[in-house]
């Protein structure tokens, strides 16, 4: 194989490296460019597929990096497929794609703490409907129920509750805009294949417009959330944990303010 300078037989990943290096630039300041992590970058370089995600997300940080460095990305992407081709074969069906920000791991006794309290929960709610059925002539179960029902709101609260930040990642190429309910702007732009977007922490009642929802996937901390659409243009969709967690669900239209492209 020859690539575009005219070296024979060189990998994807050596040639993303000798034009960073031939641009004196480092892996941080391509990071920087492209919002890919370094280590994402490192394992490009490297062709460590191991410890890429799949295939589809990693022709998509190749042709980003690609770009940041003055290589012809659809070249890239495809000299990449074929390098990628066996790989994926015997590994499609156990790889996990990692999170935006693998940093958040939830602690295993958070999970079991989790697993406690949704245990807990539906024990309460067999109970509550055990009453139901049972009626108001029983006051052994009458007098019981408020107790185990106090007893289990803290577990159900803490089971329930959504945490880690909002990762608005593109897959392709896709344009958004978030915005806050008050009409604020967070952000507006197109997100090139690879890149993500987190949004603040302190963003009050955020909403999503897009206008290739399929593009996107959005995670909460560990957690990928359902797709909040495909084939059309979306918008007003609730940014927050718990709506996007059970669906991406979108604030009505009247309540919502007037964001356009």
């Amino acid at each position: 194989m020859v690539d575009g300078d005219g070296v024979t037989g060189r990998t994807v990943g050596e040639r993303l490296r000798a034009a960073r290096e031939g641009q004196g630039a480092s892996l941080e300041d391509v990071a920087a460019r492209t919002r890919i992590p370094t280590r994402h970058l490192e394992s490009l370089e490297a062709g460590d597929w191991s410890r890429l995600p799949a295939p589809t997300y990693s022709v998509g940080f190749a042709k980003s990096y690609a770009s940041a460095v003055g290589l012809e990305r659809n070249e890239v992407a495809e000299a990449l497929r074929a390098e990628m081709s066996g790989y994926s074969t015997k590994t499609a069906t156990s790889e996990v794609f990692e999170p935006a920000d693998p940093a958040r791991v939830m602690p295993r006794w958070l999970v079991i703490v989790a697993v406690i309290g949704v245990i807990a929960v539906v024990a309460g709610l067999l109970y509550a409907r055990q009453r139901e059925l049972t009626g108001p002539d029983e006051p052994a179960a009458a007098v019981d129920a408020p107790a185990a029902a106090a007893g289990q709101a803290p577990a159900a609260t803490s089971a329930a509750a959504p945490s880690g930040p909002v990762v608005i990642t593109a897959n392709e190429p896709a344009w958004l805009q978030v915005y806050q309910r008050d009409g604020t702007s967070l952000f507006q732009g197109e997100l090139a294949a690879g890149q993500s977007y987190q949004l603040p922490a302190n963003a009050a009642a955020p909403l999503l417009k897009t206008g290739k929802p399929e593009a996107l996937r959005i995670s909460v901390g560990t957690a990928d959330a359902p797709s909040v659409g495909s084939g059309m243009t979306v918008r007003d969709v609730s940014l927050a944990p718990a709506d996007l967690l059970r669906g991406g669900a979108a604030t009505p239209p009247a309540s919502s303010p007037t964001a356009t492209r």
